[in-house]
Formats: C-alpha cells, sequence, structure tokens
C-alpha cells in the first residue's frame, strides 16, 4: 500500500479513512483476484482519490490518497498502475463511473483520454482499479467507494453526537 500524498485531505476522507475503506473491502477483492476468470494474472491495482481535490484546482498527483497493488507487479504483462490512474483521472475530471462515460458520453473523450473503464465516482468518491475484466475492476472500486462513504458517513455522525458543528473541529479527531 502505498500513500500518493502525505498531507491529509481538508474535509472528512484522509488516507487513513482510504486505508481502512480498502482493509474493509480487501478480503473480497484478493479472493476473487485469485480466479481466472476474474482477473488472469491474478494482479490489481487500486487508486483512491480525495473526493475535496477539483480538477480545476489540483494537479491530479495531489488528488491520489491511496494506491495498493495485488499480487506480483514484477509479473505483470502491462501497466496496470497507469491504467488504474488514468481511469481515475478520467472519472475524476468528469464526475461519472468511466463505463458511463464510454458507453453513454464518448463524446466527453478528449485526445489522450483512458478508453478503458474500471473507474467509478460514487456521490463523488472516486476509486479506479485495473488488473481483472473491466466489470470486475468496477466491482471492485465500487465496493471501495462504497466502503469509504460508509466510513465517512460513520465519521460524520459521531462528530455531529459531539456538537461539532464546524468541519474544522474534525482535524483533531
Amino acid at each position: 500500500m502505498s500513500l500518493a500524498s502525505d498531507a491529509p485531505a481538508a474535509g472528512f476522507v484522509d488516507a487513513d479513512l482510504a486505508r481502512e475503506a480498502l482493509a474493509l473491502a480487501l478480503p473480497m477483492i484478493e479472493a476473487a483476484v485469485r480466479r481466472a476468470r476474474v482477473s488472469g494474472g491474478c494482479f490489481l491495482h487500486i487508486v483512491v482519490l480525495d473526493p475535496t481535490a477539483r480538477p480545476e484546482r489540483v494537479p491530479f498527483e495531489q488528488a491520489v490518497l491511496l494506491e495498493h497493488s495485488i499480487g506480483e507487479r514484477e509479473r505483470w504483462d502491462a501497466d496496470y498502475a497507469g491504467f488504474a490512474r488514468a481511469k481515475a483521472r478520467l472519472s475524476w475530471t468528469h464526475g461519472l463511473d468511466s463505463h458511463c462515460l464510454q458507453t453513454l458520453r464518448p463524446h466527453l473523450l478528449r485526445r489522450g483520454d483512458s478508453l478503458l473503464w474500471g473507474g467509478v465516482c460514487l456521490d463523488g468518491l472516486v476509486v479506479a482499479c485495473s488488473g481483472a475484466h473491466p466489470w470486475y475492476d468496477e466491482a471492485f472500486a465500487t465496493a471501495v467507494a462504497a466502503a469509504l462513504r460508509a466510513l465517512v458517513k460513520e465519521r460524520h455522525a459521531a462528530a455531529r453526537a459531539q456538537d461539532r458543528l464546524w468541519i474544522d473541529a474534525v482535524a483533531g479527531r
């Protein structure tokens, strides 16, 4: 697991929460990736972005909260980390799942955009995966994003229960 940034996100989501979300989804993902019909090479790369980072304000690299690889990278037959980042960038830029963009809104694509899918934007939470068939990449990205959304809701509820009325108060958790 690698963190792209040491700086915490500005809101409820930070690298620690992204790691926790990944840990919740990882047992299911790792078990599935070992199946040949899911991922022929038994590997996967996952990218989680900071939902407070906006494409018009920060470069993509600063939006990356977490990256994680499954399987032996030396056995990769392609740059799955690069593919996952490209899928994440696409979903982040447009605020859409990459499959939706590819199939329903290809008119929004620009030169240099990825034509792969497997990135999701779930209520502004962007996660992308690469290494499995695209429908599984999408499922795994959705699982991580859904876990992250649940953890954010939990963190938000705890702040409200402690009568914290401003997001600044959360930073001292």
